[in-house]
C-alpha cells in the first residue's frame, strides 16, 4: 500500500497571532506547507490528507488544488469537538479541540496504508520526507514506527523560545520524549537551556534529537490511538474537562513504554524552518527565496 501523508492544519498560531498556513512566504504566493508537499511529492507520496477547519475550507482547498492538488490524491478532513467514542458527550462550555492525537484520529477513515504526520506550519527539508517515506514503504507494521530526529541547535528561533519534545535514544531507538518548554540559547551562558516538566530549568547539548511532529506510523497505529483515547477521554473529563487534550505524545509513550511498538529515530542535520513568531517571518521569507534563486526549488513549485 502507498504512504500516506497527514498534514494537521487545523492550528492557529497565537503567539504568532494569525493563520500561519494560510499565510505567503514567496512572492509566488507559496505557504510553507507548499515545499513540505513538494518535498514529499519527490520522494514518492501520492496521497494527502488535510485535518483543517470547517471556517476556512474553502480558501484552504482553493490553495491546494491550484497548486498540489494537481499532483497529489487530496483529502480533507475537520477535526469536529463532537467525534467522540460511543457513550460520550462534549462537556457543557467545552469549546477547546481534543489535541494532536485527536486530530490524527479525524483522518481514519482516509488512512489506508502506512502514514507519516507533520505539522502545516513546519519546513523539515527534503531529506526528511525521504527517510520517512523509505521506512513507511519498507519498515513500517504494527511494531515498527519511526520520528525523524532533528538537532535541537537547528530548530529554534531567534526571536523567542520555542516548546520541543527532547529525546531520549539507544542503539536508535526512541526510549523517552519529554516536553520541555522556554527552549533557547541563553546569550550569557553560550549553551540551550529549557524548563523541563518538573519546571527546573536545564542544559541541553547541542545535538540532542528533538521532535518536531514528524512520525511515520503502520496502519494499526491508528487503531492503537483509538483504543487509547477513551481511557484518555476518562481522565481529560475528570480531571480538565475544559482544556485537557489527547495528544500525540499520550500514545507513542504508551507503546514505548509497553514495548508495543519500536520507534527508530531517523536522524537528519535538516534546518527546521518554521514562523512561531512574526519576527521570524523575514529571515524565513529569505531563506526560501535563496532555496528558490539557487535552483533547489523551482520559481514555479507546480507550474
Amino acid at each position: 500500500m502507498e504512504p500516506v501523508l497527514v498534514i494537521m492544519a487545523a492550528g492557529m498560531g497565537s503567539r504568532y497571532g494569525g493563520n500561519k498556513q494560510l499565510d505567503s512566504i514567496t512572492d509566488q504566493g507559496d505557504i510553507i506547507m507548499d515545499f513540505s508537499l513538494f518535498d514529499a511529492y519527490k520522494a514518492g507520496f501520492k496521497k494527502v490528507c488535510f485535518i483543517i477547519k470547517k471556517d476556512f475550507e474553502e480558501v484552504f482547498k482553493n490553495h491546494i488544488e491550484n497548486g498540489a492538488g494537481k499532483f497529489l490524491e487530496t483529502h480533507y478532513v475537520f477535526q469536529e469537538l463532537t467525534d467522540l467514542p460511543g457513550g460520550y458527550k462534549v462537556p457543557e462550555g467545552r469549546v477547546k479541540p481534543w489535541g494532536t492525537g485527536h486530530a490524527v484520529l479525524s483522518a481514519r477513515k482516509i488512512i489506508d496504508a502506512p502514514y507519516a504526520v507533520i505539522n502545516a506550519d513546519d519546513y523539515y527539508g527534503r531529506e526528511s520526507f525521504e527517510m520517512i517515506y523509505d521506512f513507511l514503504k519498507n519498515k513500517a507494521d504494527a511494531t515498527h514506527a519511526c520520528m525523524v530526529g532533528f538537532k535541537v541547535d537547528n530548530t529554534l528561533s531567534e526571536n523567542g523560545t520555542v516548546s520541543r519534545g527532547i529525546c531520549k535514544s539507544v542503539d536508535g531507538v526512541l526510549t523517552d520524549i519529554e516536553e520541555h518548554f522556554e527552549v533557547g540559547r541563553d546569550k550569557e551562558l553560550g549553551v540551550i537551556t529549557a524548563i523541563n516538566g518538573g519546571d527546573l530549568k536545564v542544559a541541553i547539548k547541542d545535538g540532542t534529537p528533538v521532535s518536531m511532529n514528524l512520525w511515520g506510523f503502520g496502519r494499526e497505529f491508528m487503531t492503537a490511538m483509538e483504543n487509547d483515547f477513551p481511557a484518555a477521554l476518562d481522565t481529560i473529563l475528570a480531571e480538565n474537562p475544559m482544556k485537557g487534550e489527547f495528544g500525540l505524545p499520550t500514545p507513542i509513550k504508551s507503546r514505548i513504554e509497553s514495548g508495543e511498538v519500536e520507534f527508530e529515530v531517523l536522524p537528519t542535520d535538516s534546518k527546521w524552518f518554521g514562523v512561531t513568531y512574526k519576527e521570524d517571518k523575514p529571515g524565513v521569507v529569505a531563506k526560501f527565496a535563496e532555496m528558490k534563486e539557487s535552483g533547489f526549488y523551482p520559481m514555479e513549485l507546480w507550474g
